[in-house]
């Protein structure tokens, strides 16, 4: 999971989004230095931490993983404040080290491929792509559910021309990756990455 820290551009304030508000009247509470954003139907959307400089030690700007640590002093200024909501996410990787186990094609979409991709979990990820590239017995780079990509695009589970896709085969591009090739395709790795685990970019 990722939280999103900008002092240049929006002032010290930590900002943690859990669902997007734009489908929802929002409503704002205060407890202390923290606001919480929840919907009238009492969803929460997120929050934001102000003063957050004086709160934890924040290592970089932008997005930024939420860390066992960072999740352990959280919890810790909710409690300071009288804040009892639970804060239980899911920290592991999001952009993993995937393997196409097949391709097959799109029965309403000739350029789109229904990829089979093995990620280091029991069950495959069923995966829509449209890369003309992508192939079977490819290691790529997968977002997983929940990753949110470097264009603030949020990976979920969706459904493209009909069929089921829980995730994204990614581009270099996508990634933001340094001199990224301008032609279309996913970023095809060599051996030497092991299935399943973390891409850092």
């Amino acid at each position: 999971m990722d939280v999103f820290y900008n002092p240049n551009g929006i002032g010290d304030v930590l900002l943690i989004p859990l669902k997007d508000g734009d489908r929802y009247e929002i409503k704002q509470e205060a407890f202390g230095d923290i606001t919480k954003i929840s919907s009238t139907d009492g969803s929460i959307l997120g929050y934001n931490i102000f003063n957050a400089a004086s709160h934890f030690e924040i290592q970089g700007t932008g997005t930024i993983r939420l860390t066992t640590e960072l999740l352990s002093q959280l919890k810790a200024l909710f409690t300071e404040n009288n804040l009892d909501d639970a804060l239980e996410f899911d920290l592991s990787p999001k952009f993993v080290v995937g393997y196409v186990l097949s391709k097959g094609p799109h029965e309403n979409a000739d350029k789109l491929s229904v990829c089979q991709v093995d990620v280091g979990e029991e069950e495959p990820l069923q995966i829509v792509c449209g890369a003309p590239n992508v192939d079977a017995n490819q290691k790529v780079v997968v977002a997983k559910v929940g990753a949110t990509m470097p264009s603030g695009l949020q990976i979920k589970p969706s459904e493209l021309r009909g069929m089921p896709s829980n995730g994204m085969i990614c581009s270099q591009k996508e990634l933001g990756l340094p001199n990224a090739p301008k032609e279309k395709g996913i970023y095809v790795l060599d051996d030497s990455y092991t299935i399943g685990e973390e891409f850092k970019f």
